[in-house]
């Protein structure tokens, strides 16, 4: 986009006064010199996240409450002065761990964004990703720069100073609590019953086999494919089938189709059960979704 500033596109649905409620405001900003980076904010008091997975790395920190987060098979909390750092492909959840819940910032950068800095510290050729061995890090620093840098590439303004600020908090992220992590290293996506299973399911997408029709394929009672897949993902079968239509659909309200054309494409039996789904795992509905992407109209982010 050349030296305009990037431009900004969202929804917003946030607080107001009276009773506390649940409030988010998708963003989806249109860089320099990077792919287009989606940002969150949002406030959970009453609903939860389903179990699901992201494409991207989600950086986020809690500004005010508290979170609970399901990961790697244990309970993690995290409050202001924590970044969380959740990986590509990395089954989780997220809800409030207290009445009052929690307000919380979050931006997905693709996994080539992070890693540049990681070239860097390795000064070494090969495809490396950077890892994290904490889910919840202890930064009050780099949490009170996450949410500045949020603001800004929210607030469409300059976007020199947006990306500027990007880059510096994903390297100093980077350099001060990633460890590479190699291409053949292990991943619960390429897991030895999960990725047939996924491959199935994403093939037929639509139109799904039965659990019985796959446990016979892979020669397994729908016991052991329940088990074995939960084990190894996280979540059953038909959730993991569930997240990977919400990305489907999200590409497609990207193009701009509408919700209702989207839900019957991906295998929802509705655009009722899209939304259902899209908000436990987007945070926001369909329509809020593809208004943020489609809307060209700059908006003011909220600190």
């Amino acid at each position: 986009m050349g030296d305009t500033a990037g431009t900004v596109s969202g929804r917003h649905s946030g607080p107001s006064s009276g009773p506390a409620r649940d409030w988010a405001v998708w963003k989806r900003v249109d860089g320099v010199g990077r792919p287009p980076l989606d940002l969150l904010h949002a406030s959970l008091v009453h609903r939860q996240y389903a179990p699901h997975m992201h494409e991207e790395y989600a950086i986020g920190a809690c500004t005010a409450g508290q979170e609970v987060i399901w990961y790697r098979g244990e309970r993690r909390y995290a409050g202001p002065g924590t970044v969380v750092v959740v990986e590509p492909g990395e089954p989780h959840t997220g809800a409030p761990a207290a009445p009052g819940g929690f307000t919380y910032r979050v931006l997905y950068p693709p996994a080539r964004l992070l890693t540049e800095p990681l070239g860097e510290l390795l000064r070494e050729p090969g495809e490396r990703r950077p890892h994290f061995p904490d889910l919840v890090i202890h930064d009050p620093e780099l949490a009170s720069e996450l949410r500045a840098v949020h603001a800004v590439l929210g607030s469409a303004g300059d976007a020199l100073e947006g990306d500027s600020r990007l880059a510096e908090l994903i390297g100093e992220l980077v350099r001060r609590h990633a460890a590479p992590l190699g291409t053949a290293s292990r991943s619960r996506r390429a897991a030895s019953v999960a990725r047939p299973v996924m491959s199935l399911l994403a093939d037929q997408m639509a139109q799904p086999p039965t659990l019985t029709q796959i446990a016979a394929e892979l020669g397994l009672s729908r016991f052991q494919l329940l088990r074995a897949f939960r084990e190894e993902v996280g979540m059953p079968p038909y959730a993991w089938l569930a997240q990977h239509r919400v990305t489907h659909a999200k590409g497609l309200l990207d193009r701009g189709e509408r919700p209702a054309e989207v839900a019957s494409l991906v295998g929802f039996a509705d655009q009722a059960h899209l939304t259902r789904w899209f908000r436990r795992v987007v945070g926001v509905t369909p329509g809020a979704y593809r208004n943020s992407v489609q809307d060209s109209v700059p908006e003011p982010g909220r600190c």
